[in-house]
């Protein structure tokens, strides 16, 4: 089936046809650097990050670009507050983000730039902006204007009459119109120089918006494939970024327009007013990466997602059972001296699984689809099937698992540190459970059952299950 995505520029599911065959030029907004990432934002990361996957999977090129807001108002006011350098805050809080980004197996954008990197191309857009009429200068600050833009709301299907009766004008604009936005903005008293740049009308910084536009058509070109962000970014980010690009070159900025949904918690929207913000370092310390990122994957992109304890409990589940699988299917090839290197993918499940992605990048529907592999390589094991056929199942469920970015690690060295994280959530020493196991072979050697029994019991009640192989035993904790 073709690849069918859901436009936010036409409100519809469509076709998706590139502006060169078998290419796809992508821009995603990333973050803006002021404080930890949080749990909304790995939403994003997450859903773009399939994306990417998926679509390199099926056959395409993929020029993928995400940047860094590495200057913006929340910067330099957080830098304030803590006494810090704003470039130098940013810069860290780059760093913390790629650590979160490596904890949920996000793979780095093919250009990651940054808006400080980018400020000539900026000046310049800016400068056509104001030689064409679609923007002004007043009192060193360049506002875009609104209204030379006939177009402008057919991102979030808003009309100037509704944006007029609640826009406002804050204290210090000079905008002629409280439509207006910023494109550059003077400098402040107290502001540093480290976020100014000299500027045709006098020393400032960039607006928000103009930063995207600047870069995204520097590395993708005047018109390109695939724009993406968060829902939030609709309006009016993505429908000023349009504004000032288009009317800037007189050509479209992007063909199709992706949004993820929101993430509420508990039901309850995400918000620091509320104080129900999860940065997903806080997350990170309870949950294993992937058991975060298999959940965020269990709901279509499109759609919003409820944060629960209960949720991220089922798929740390689910990412437990596709390791101790994938172990399990190891050693049954290892004893049966089979190597599995030529091994296919099984064209039947592959195929679902690709039909599902092609589907408006529906990862819920692939993960059923590779949850059904899983199942299906368990129950063949242990039906004793022919090597060959378990081979197939493995590559095919390794696979597929791996196009959504799930299952990278080698079974054992996940199972080990998966056991050791959730041991930590319960305060519960590793080492303790391996003396108790010990503990209690000597008592079964001794063939003092009662005291085995006993073990078992005293370790059940830590929260921890004992479970005996051929091998010997291992354990889990219990969710």
């Amino acid at each position: 089936m073709p690849l069918r995505l859901f436009n936010t520029l036409t409100n519809e599911k469509q076709d998706f046809v590139p502006l060169r065959a078998g290419r796809v030029g992508l821009y995603v907004c990333g973050i803006t650097v002021y404080d930890l990432s949080h749990i909304g934002h790995a939403r994003m990361l997450t859903a773009f990050d399939v994306a990417v996957r998926a679509l390199r999977w099926t056959g395409w090129q993929v020029a993928y670009v995400r940047n860094w807001t590495d200057v913006d108002d929340k910067i330099i006011r957080r830098a304030q507050e803590r006494g810090e350098e704003p470039r130098q805050l940013a810069e860290r809080y780059i760093e913390e983000a790629r650590r979160d980004m490596r904890a949920l197996n996000i793979l780095a954008a093919d250009v990651e730039p940054k808006a400080t990197e980018h400020i000539p191309e900026m000046l310049e857009l800016i400068g056509r902006l104001v030689e064409r009429g679609n923007a002004y200068a007043v009192g060193g600050d360049v506002y875009f204007a609104v209204r030379s833009y006939p177009q402008y709301g057919k991102l979030s299907k808003r009309n100037l009459d509704d944006l007029q009766s609640g826009a406002r004008v804050e204290p210090g604009d000079l905008k002629r119109d409280p439509l207006d936005f910023a494109l550059w903005k003077a400098t402040k008293p107290g502001e540093p120089e480290s976020v100014s740049w000299e500027s045709p009308w006098g020393r400032g910084r960039p607006g928000w918006h103009i930063e995207c536009s600047a870069m995204c058509q520097k590395y993708l070109g005047t018109t390109f494939d695939l724009h993406g962000g968060g829902k939030d970014l609709v309006f009016p980010h993505h429908e000023n970024e349009i504004a000032q690009s288009e009317a800037a070159s007189g050509q479209e900025l992007a063909r199709c327009w992706l949004h993820n949904g929101f993430v509420t918690l508990d039901a309850e929207k995400m918000s620091k007013s509320l104080g129900n913000v999860k940065t997903i370092r806080d997350l990170l310390q309870h949950w294993d990466g992937e058991a975060l990122r298999a959940f965020l994957l269990s709901t279509h992109y499109r759609h919003p997602i409820n944060f629960t304890e209960s949720a991220v409990a089922d798929a740390d589940r689910r990412v437990e059972y596709f390791y101790e699988t994938l172990a399990k299917a190891d050693a049954y090839l290892l004893q049966k001296k089979h190597a599995a290197a030529e091994a296919r993918l099984v064209d039947e499940h592959a195929q679902a699984f690709r039909d599902a992605l092609e589907d408006d990048l529906n990862t819920a529907e692939a993960m059923a689809r590779v949850e059904r592999v899983f199942g299906l390589l368990n129950a063949r094991i242990d039906a004793k099937a022919p090597p060959a056929e378990v081979a197939a199942l493995l590559h095919t469920a390794r696979t597929l698992a791996q196009v959504l970015g799930l299952a990278p690690r080698t079974p054992l060295d996940a199972i080990r540190e998966r056991r050791t994280l959730a041991a930590s959530r319960k305060g519960i020493d590793p080492q303790w459970v391996d003396q108790r196991i010990a503990a209690r072979l000597a008592a079964r050697k001794a063939k003092d059952f009662a005291q085995a029994d006993q073990i078992r019991a005293e370790v059940t009640a830590r929260g921890v299950e004992l479970r005996d192989g051929p091998s010997g035993t291992d354990w889990r904790v219990l969710l």
